[in-house]
């Protein structure tokens, strides 16, 4: 990447983040070296970009005037220059945001082929059970399981799976498996991420409807604590079928309440509002829509 490349880039990271050491950092500098590259731009196109003071890094006016125009056609080079190459070749850096049991039991076991097909492209898996705020992040593309909250960025949909109660045989041995949606009041239920600590299960069966208020006995932000808590007999846990084959196909987790329907829990692609999805992303989310139904 030439120096001014790599300014522009730069700008933009500080841009989104609003620190010169975060961003200095995804590039593998120091802040005092960020910080000079950035004030070399500024010279070199005659205009203060950021006003700093000790405590914030905020685009001036013309700088963020600037970042609107620089940023889409940063963008638009990339994507000429992997039309022109005319190959599929992908290159550079590509960033994806998901969740640590979607990215351990579904991603990274699918990611050899891609990788194989893709030499020259790097992946920076940013993983975390929180949603990561894709601008700010420099996130070039974030799978989410459930409902979308981000309304501003496209979406691709992946696909959808069941949501399921799961428990351990020896719970279900020792404290009895429930018959009907009711019959759950009398159990302690696990809550993973995604669901209220205080919150409704809704079930469906042959038109009827139930909803049973959830007080959970273990409440957690991760699937896959909320697996392990079930394996380990703490109770009944909600989840997708992704969240659990592997445990359902060993045996050490069975489906309770078969015969009703709890839905479906989509999962989606996400690209940043405000500028082209790159080539990358793109490849990466054809490629693991058609990896999920196989």
């Amino acid at each position: 990447m030439s120096d001014r490349l790599q300014a522009l880039h730069l700008f933009i990271r500080v841009a989104h983040t609003a620190s010169f050491s975060r961003a200095g950092r995804e590039f593998g500098m120091s802040q005092p070296s960020a910080s000079r590259i950035i004030a070399d731009l500024e010279r070199r196109i005659g205009i203060g970009l950021f006003t700093r003071t000790t405590r914030a890094v905020k685009l001036t006016d013309a700088g963020a005037d600037y970042l609107s125009r620089i940023e889409p056609l940063l963008a638009s080079l990339e994507a000429a220059d992997h039309a022109a190459r005319g190959t599929g070749e992908l290159r550079g850096v590509l960033r994806v945001a998901l969740s640590s049991s979607f990215s351990v039991r579904e991603v990274v076991p699918r990611l050899p082929a891609f990788m194989r097909r893709h030499p020259s492209l790097r992946i920076d898996l940013l993983v975390d059970d929180a949603h990561q705020e894709l601008v700010t992040e420099g996130v070039d593309v974030a799978l989410r399981l459930g409902k979308l909250s981000d309304s501003n960025a496209t979406a691709r949909r992946l696909g959808a799976m069941p949501r399921l109660l799961v428990a351990s045989p020896k719970y279900l041995r020792e404290v009895g498996e429930p018959r009907s949606p009711g019959d759950l009041r009398k159990h302690s239920l696990i809550v993973g991420p995604g669901g209220n600590r205080s919150s409704n299960w809704v079930f469906h069966r042959n038109g009827r409807r139930a909803a049973v208020r959830v007080e959970p006995r273990l409440a957690t932000s991760s699937n896959e604590v909320a697996i392990a808590a079930a394996i380990a007999s703490l109770g009944i846990a909600a989840t997708a079928t992704w969240g659990c084959r592997a445990e359902l196909e060993r045996g050490s987790l069975v489906s309770v309440l078969n015969g009703w329907n709890m839905g479906t829990a989509e999962m989606n692609a996400l690209f940043p509002a405000g500028r082209a999805a790159k080539p990358a992303a793109r490849a990466f989310v054809e490629y693991l829509a058609a990896a999920l139904l196989s």
